[in-house]
């Protein structure tokens, strides 16, 4: 009966690592730029001796690119990047990483700001205003302090698979190509802000489902060691 149970742990294991990714995306749903992680599924026979049982296993977990709703909230400061591009940003330790989370603040010295993070211009330098300033964003990404052009905002296209390196932040994966988008292209939607992309009403369902299905696997578990007790029990009697 031992098989049994290794199917029963793999089918699991699996929905566990499902439920994890759930739970983050329902945690998420409402935060701004926040990409939803969906985990691959694939099935296999164990290697060895012959066997007609069949595992399961969460083999990776992909970042779902598509955009989320968006929300007005009428912010000079908050923008919406165009389709399939990213605002830059440089991490407290001086790492770019890629982001749709367009709520931008000001920080210390004026400097602009996406969750604590340093916003980079199209030249790949931290975007800094005037302290005291009163800043606001065109929707061809410039960047004015009181009536004076200081920048533009930098948007930039990845080819290729994302890594994630925090809840909004994003790296490219390996072999991705990241490439800036010309300034004459270069386009937002100001005053909105595009919430993450998994809907907490669709991550709640697919979390019902999941943990009838991780409740199935671990029952099975169950009944196969019953099984195998008696099977000992029985053999102990002969």
């Amino acid at each position: 009966m031992a098989d049994g149970i290794y199917v029963g742990m793999a089918a699991a294991s699996a929905r566990a690592a499902q439920l994890d990714s759930i739970s983050d995306n329902l945690v998420n749903a409402e935060t701004p730029g926040f990409k939803a992680s969906r985990p691959a599924f694939q099935s296999f026979m164990p290697a060895g001796r012959g066997s007609d049982k069949i595992l399961s296993a969460a083999v990776a977990t992909g970042i779902d690119t598509r955009p989320g709703v968006t929300s007005a909230t009428d912010s000079p400061l908050d923008v919406v990047p165009q389709p399939d591009t990213f605002l830059a940003v440089q991490t407290a330790s001086g790492a770019r990483a890629y982001t749709r989370n367009g709520h931008i603040e000001v920080g210390g010295e004026g400097q602009l700001t996406v969750g604590g993070n340093a916003l980079l211009d199209d030249q790949g330098q931290p975007l800094q205003v005037p302290e005291g300033s009163s800043p606001t964003i065109t929707e061809r990404g410039e960047v004015f302090a009181d009536n004076a052009a200081v920048g533009r905002l930098g948007l930039f296209r990845i080819t290729g698979g994302l890594d994630r390196i925090g809840p909004t932040l994003m790296g490219p994966g390996a072999g991705a190509q990241v490439t800036a988008v010309e300034d004459n292209d270069v386009q937002v939607r100001v005053g909105e802000l595009e919430l993450g992309n998994a809907p907490a009403l669709e991550a709640t369902i697919q979390m019902i489902s999941a943990q009838r299905h991780f409740d199935s696997a671990m029952q099975a578990i169950q009944t196969y060691r019953r099984l195998d007790e008696k099977a000992v029990e029985v053999g102990k009697i002969r």
